[in-house]
């Protein structure tokens, strides 16, 4: 075939466009992808619970099953968590569960533990069924384990229901490189009160010598068990004695806040590097305002998320996820306490101050991060952005 030189410039030209033609199509499907993912993340979908099963008297552990189309959608990180929304008594609710099941296995597992006036914990321990569809939002959560092809050793430190992040982390670590070992050091009242205690036993048999578990039973003397609390001396006889001759290098903490700051301290005393320690609060203490000064005055708040952008007045006093959240601005959130990391923002104009964060690095602040439950404005002005984070 002969091609005209008249016809070369002509042809470049036209494949030129096709070119960029086909180069904008990929970059708007690549953008469309995007905006799909970053949609599913902040929205709700329904989900079927596929089995119940009590775990303590006073906890369950629920699954949920989860149909092809939302494989992707929940697809999670060994660690993270969901949040289910529940309407009860009127009133909607929103809480943050961690999964315990392995990214490997079918459906979602979450630990449930009735609390007094829990509200939905209440209601998933005396009216939830088998059968039954709840709201749930994708999996999110930076408290997580990552394999690697390298063999990891880990130690974890859990108290009572901060187990159920911890379960999922050690099957991961156990399933992912028959080199890396599993420690884990848990604290409880009694057996009897235990989560998972028949699954962390059936890991024992399933990995002999490469997972070890020592309850630390608070409220009886039982076999196989160390009485008393998660203390430095705990510490000391799992890592100085018992352990002494691994090299562990991650440390994962989950559980009440003194548990938390007292093992961390400890393990900083050792010489542990900040980065290897990775913890998650499962309560809170209570904490008023610690703010230095009163706060007066008003801000002009500019809240974008979903690629919507909204603008309300709010007093400066007031937290910005409640001043979002009384607008009825859709904005992602789950805990309320600053406990989990749902409601992370991030600020593109003015400045903001946190009551309390024990969530975001100090390079995250640096680069505008905030946890909006926790965050007043200080400025005339705010605009703080869900979608970019």
């Amino acid at each position: 075939m002969v091609i005209s030189h008249g016809l070369v410039p002509k042809l470049g030209y036209l494949l030129q466009t096709l070119g960029i033609f086909f180069i904008s199509r990929f970059k708007s499907s690549v953008l469309c992808l995007i905006l799909h993912q970053r949609f599913n993340m902040a929205h709700f979908h329904s989900l079927t619970v596929q089995k119940i099963k009590p775990l303590t008297p006073s906890s369950v552990a629920i699954t949920f099953a989860i149909p092809k189309e939302l494989i992707q959608t929940f697809a999670f990180t060994a660690g993270q968590y969901i949040t289910i929304k529940k309407e009860i008594k009127g009133k909607e609710l929103r809480r943050a569960y961690s999964i315990s099941s392995s990214p490997k296995c079918d459906g979602i597992t979450i630990g449930v533990k009735k609390v007094d006036k829990g509200g939905f914990s209440d209601f998933a321990h005396n009216k939830l069924k088998v059968g039954d569809v709840l709201e749930v939002m994708p999996p999110e959560g930076r408290f997580i384990f990552k394999p690697s092809p390298s063999p990891k050793n880990v130690v974890a430190f859990a108290a009572g229901s901060g187990i159920t992040p911890i379960m999922s982390i050690a099957k991961t670590v156990l399933e992912s490189n028959p080199k890396n070992n599993f420690v884990l050091v848990y604290g409880n009242k009694s057996y009897e009160e235990t989560m998972f205690y028949t699954d962390l036993v059936k890991l024992q048999l399933d990995y002999p010598n490469r997972f070890y578990v020592y309850f630390i039973l608070s409220q009886t003397q039982e076999d196989e068990s160390i009485f008393g609390r998660i203390e430095a001396s705990t510490i000391n006889y799992v890592l100085k004695n018992k352990h002494k001759s691994i090299d562990f290098s991650d440390y994962y903490l989950c559980g009440p806040e003194a548990m938390i700051q007292l093992v961390t301290e400890n393990l900083k005393d050792k010489g542990i590097a900040e980065d290897k320690i990775h913890f998650e609060l499962f309560t809170s203490t209570e904490i008023k305002d610690e703010l230095p000064e009163k706060l007066e005055g008003k801000t002009q708040l500019t809240v974008i998320v979903d690629d919507e952008e909204f603008s309300i007045s709010m007093d400066k006093g007031t937290l910005v996820l409640d001043a979002v959240l009384k607008e009825n601005i859709d904005a992602p959130y789950s805990c309320q306490g600053g406990v989990c990391s749902s409601c992370i923002a991030r600020i593109k104009e003015g400045k903001a101050d946190m009551v309390k964060n024990q969530i975001l690095t100090d390079g995250e602040i640096a680069e505008g991060l905030i946890l909006t439950c926790q965050a007043h404005p200080t400025t005339p002005t705010l605009t703080v952005d869900y979608d970019d984070v």
